[in-house]
């Protein structure tokens, strides 16, 4: 295959180009202000801007397109003006893709095009899949924007999958990437009341569900990209607390956690008990389901904290 890929030096963008790659397959980096180029890994790259035309030349006989570029959502405070930043990069550049993928002479198959669970907005301990509707709040605004905006494509007849990604559970990057470190020197517990639930998954579990999302032309729409078994954030904090040998005894209330993060506090507090009943249906086999597995999986890729080193010099951590 032929793979085009947004973000593609994010967390999750980087280890999809690395598994294409390892499998034979081309990828087409479309990165932000750069020419047309080879890379020492394979890979091309080609440019694009979010809100600016993308030749459709550029996509003809890419066999898919996935889309996952845009604002982090917690890399700064939620100032008005970030909020809107946040929709932009979304909305601009997630129909900047769908548009050229719709005029393409040799359209993509599939466009897989990123969403988050926080479509569902806080659900309490409700179990939520695909066919729930949204939540009130600005990230559930965002999302359903967010997928609204591959409109062109569907249109087109081309296939369209919006993962929901949960949390994804790494030592590189994201929300886990923070978490490690805290927990790596003790200071990690609870967030909140704890009782939130956390969609999770691990990012070998998060790459195999959009490889398997690309290959398999019976899943379309919205797909949770999550663990079968979401867990509170207390269950997930004994884990880790578990797997690293350390204390979890450090606990964050709510309003502390307001004053520092701001609204996005409610991302962290709020509870999201999604299940990925899309997955499941389309024959998705999860390699780690459970947490333990998940966190196992981030620390023996050689991530972050593989050297870190308990009483004695020796390795705490899972060989």
């Amino acid at each position: 295959m032929r793979v085009a890929i947004t973000g593609s030096t994010g967390l999750i963008g980087s280890a999809l180009t690395r598994s294409l790659l390892a499998d034979g397959h081309g990828v087409l980096r479309l990165t932000r202000g750069r020419t047309v180029a080879r890379a020492a890994d394979g890979s091309e790259s080609a440019p694009w801007e979010p809100g600016t035309r993308l030749d459709p030349a550029v996509l003809d006989g890419v066999d898919a397109v996935v889309h996952l570029a845009g604002a982090g959502v917690g890399d700064r405070r939620w100032t008005a003006a970030y909020k809107q930043e946040i929709r932009l990069s979304r909305f601009q550049g997630t129909r900047t893709v769908a548009e050229a993928c719709a005029e393409a002479a040799e359209p993509p198959r599939v466009l897989i095009s990123a969403s988050a669970t926080g479509y569902y907005g806080d659900t309490g301990d409700r179990v939520v899949t695909e066919t729930d509707p949204a939540g009130s709040d600005f990230l559930a605004s965002v999302c359903v924007g967010w997928e609204s905006a591959a409109a062109p494509a569907e249109r087109a007849g081309i296939r369209v999958v919006h993962p929901r990604t949960g949390l994804v559970v790494s030592a590189d990057g994201g929300a886990w990437g923070r978490l490690f470190p805290l927990f790596r020197f003790g200071l990690g517990g609870r967030l909140g009341s704890g009782d939130q639930f956390w969609p999770f998954i691990s990012l070998p579990d998060h790459i195999a569900a959009l490889r398997h999302a690309i290959d398999h032309d019976d899943i379309a729409g919205p797909v949770n990209f999550t663990a079968p078994e979401p867990l509170t954030n207390r269950e997930i904090t004994r884990a880790m607390g578990r797997i690293l040998h350390r204390p979890t005894l450090a606990a964050v209330p709510a309003f502390a956690l307001r004053i520092v993060l701001g609204e996005f506090s409610e991302g962290i507090t709020g509870s999201c008990r999604a299940v990925p009943a899309g997955l499941l249906k389309a024959g998705f086999t999860f390699r780690q389901p459970g947490i333990d597995e998940a966190l196992r999986a981030a620390l023996s890729q050689g991530q972050g904290l593989s050297r870190a080193a308990g009483p004695g010099g020796r390795s705490d951590l899972p060989r």
